[in-house]
């Protein structure tokens, strides 16, 4: 049933209907009523099209993922969407989900903007310097950033306090005994890599040690590349007692890296790694010593009340939460051998 259907069927005029479905006020009350129970019986939905028109509104929220920064195959990227969605979806808003198949992602914000798909974006990944920031700042599009740049005080940002984060990983493996450090990490320009390395290097130093070079191994962020990194570390003259990784993919790559190379994670090489392990990996009979943050569903729930705020309050003062982490003991940490 139609607008059109309805109006006759209750013998009023399509604007009154209109007006009453919407809760405008000079419709009488009883005429109101008797419009919603009508339109709830007969199974009436009002067509998305025509309203995001009238309303100006796409009733949709953004997100840009980028293959370069991201493994769609990565259970968090995936949780949080999932929470963002759920929660977006009791304000009966969409999620739409855009690939950027280059660098060039400015233009993608750019046509989602323009073509009137999306009323804000929520961008993942930040960058020390964020170029996708800066353009929707200048343009003055709506959005939040799950991540903060380095020049973040005039945006609304959700993340989490990576130096802290490895601060504590660090103390956890001096309190072991460790002395001898090695540093698996994400590529530096995306904000959390450069916070957690950050981190990692100032609790090393206020401890009097250091991590040379050939102890860190940068660029990873995935599974694989997490496995070739031990390969460089194993080889070195002196194999490090402890390494930490700064992400989950990563972490799980190296672990299964030393594993496959015999190493006795927790007794031969410490390990611990910032994000929650998937339930799935299959590591036999251990739980990953984790820089554990609230969940990723969580975050994303988070950010759908951030944005619909936005949305709702242009002029407010940004909105940014930060998020402290929680180190979890399990058995891939053990004393210095």
């Amino acid at each position: 049933m139609n607008i059109k259907q309805l109006a006759q069927a209750l013998g009023l005029s399509t604007s009154t209907v209109s007006r009453a479905l919407n809760g405008y006020t000079d419709v009488n009350p009883q005429t109101r009523l008797r419009v919603q129970e009508m339109a709830q019986a007969q199974g009436y939905r009002p067509d998305a099209g025509a309203r995001r028109l009238v309303r100006g509104k796409a009733d949709a929220i953004g997100i840009v993922y980028s293959a370069a920064a991201e493994s769609l195959g990565n259970p968090q990227f995936l949780d949080m969407a999932g929470g963002l969605a759920e929660r977006l979806e009791q304000d009966q808003l969409d999620l739409l989900l855009a690939v950027a198949v280059d660098q060039y992602e400015t233009r993608i914000y750019e046509r989602l903007f323009l073509g009137g798909r999306v009323d804000a974006v929520i961008v993942p990944h930040t960058r020390v310097h964020d170029k996708r920031i800066e353009f929707l700042l200048d343009k003055a599009y709506p959005f939040v950033a799950y991540g903060r740049t380095a020049d973040c005080d005039r945006y609304s940002w959700f993340d989490f306090d990576n130096d802290l984060g490895s601060r504590l990983a660090v103390q956890h493996l001096l309190a072991l005994g460790h002395t001898r450090f090695a540093y698996v990490h994400a590529p530096l320009e995306l904000n959390f890599a450069f916070q957690r390395q950050a981190g990692f290097m100032a609790a090393l130093q206020e401890a009097g040690l250091d991590c040379p070079d050939a102890y860190q191994v940068g660029g990873v962020l995935d599974r694989r590349s997490g496995l070739e990194a031990v390969s460089r570390l194993l080889s070195l003259p002196e194999r490090p007692s402890a390494i930490v990784v700064d992400n989950n993919l990563g972490g799980i790559g190296v672990i299964r890296g030393l594993l496959n190379a015999g190493v006795a994670v927790g007794k031969d090489i410490s390990v611990v790694v910032h994000g929650d392990i998937p339930d799935d990996t299959l590591l036999p009979g251990m739980q990953v010593t984790t820089v554990s943050q609230p969940t990723a569903h969580a975050s994303g729930v988070a950010m759908a009340d951030m944005v619909l705020r936005v949305l709702q309050e242009p002029d407010a003062a940004p909105i940014q939460i930060l998020m402290p982490p929680q180190l979890i003991v399990g058995s891939t940490a053990g004393p210095a051998p």
